[in-house]
């Protein structure tokens, strides 16, 4: 028979949870039949995985290690708050982002697909990994918030400045900045706030010179409001992130929600 495509291996594994190599070994020994190849996969003894994986997980945690210069942070995704709280969800996330951190992405998803089926059986719900984000730098600083439905790593270009890394990544847990710096706004993202403004002020009967430069103003305005460096520190709102930094840059900004 043909090879299986992508796009069907895909569509199993995101109905069963299971591998990427079982999937496509399933799809082969079924002739490319969906259906077929589900059955195969819970006669091997993922049934309850099988079951549960239509459900949609919109709850989860969010887990991050740290060494050595390095983070790691992953989400693991369930179906309701409860089990996201649980003590065997929680070391399970937390397990793997050590994973992640110590020996990288793959090997985490490894032990992920050899844990899952049984950890879905014993907690009675779907569960599967959203973003695994990794991050070096000579100074790095987390953050996870106590509902562990936020989560944030920061690094710094200097060594010794853990301590404002750290209060770098809480205030971007709290403000939610979307940029680094004001240059990182996507230029399709400011043409359509352009747009708008020129919309909203077009009846305002002030020359195009004028108007051009409102917008400008405007543009560095919201620039600034959206870049992590450029915003008023949380801690003291005298001083921007960027003063608060004294020289360090941010060479990492990774933020996560549930």
């Amino acid at each position: 028979m043909p090879p299986i495509p992508a796009a069907s291996v895909a569509s199993l594994r995101a109905r069963t949870g299971v591998s990427i190599l079982a999937c496509k070994q399933a799809l082969e020994e079924s002739g490319g039949d969906e259906e077929k190849a589900i059955e195969i996969l819970r006669k091997r003894g993922i049934a309850q995985a099988v079951k549960k994986a239509d459900r949609e997980q919109h709850e989860g945690a969010i887990f991050i290690a740290q060494g050595n210069k390095k983070a790691a942070l992953l989400l693991l995704r369930c179906e309701t708050d409860f089990v996201a709280r649980s003590d065997d969800f929680i070391a399970m996330g937390q397990g793997l982002a050590q994973t992640v951190l110590e020996k990288g992405r793959d090997a985490a998803m490894a032990d992920l697909e050899k844990t899952v089926p049984e950890l879905v059986q014993k907690l009675g719900e779907n569960i599967s990994t959203g973003e695994v984000r990794e991050a070096q730098a000579p100074s790095v600083g987390t953050y996870v918030h106590s509902n562990r439905k936020i989560g944030v790593i920061i690094g710094l270009d200097k060594t010794g400045e853990e301590t404002k890394a750290k209060d770098v990544a809480m205030h971007a847990a709290a403000m939610n900045p979307q940029y680094t710096n004001p240059e990182d706004v996507p230029s399709d993202t400011m043409e359509k706030e352009r747009e708008i403004w020129s919309e909203q002020m077009k009846d305002g009967k002030k020359p195009p010179e004028i108007l051009e430069k409102i917008i400008q103003g405007k543009e560095r305005k919201f620039r600034e409001e959206n870049a992590l460096i450029k915003q008023p520190f949380v801690k003291d709102s005298s001083m921007s992130v960027e003063k608060y930094l004294g020289g360090a840059t941010v060479t990492e900004y990774v933020r996560v929600t549930v």
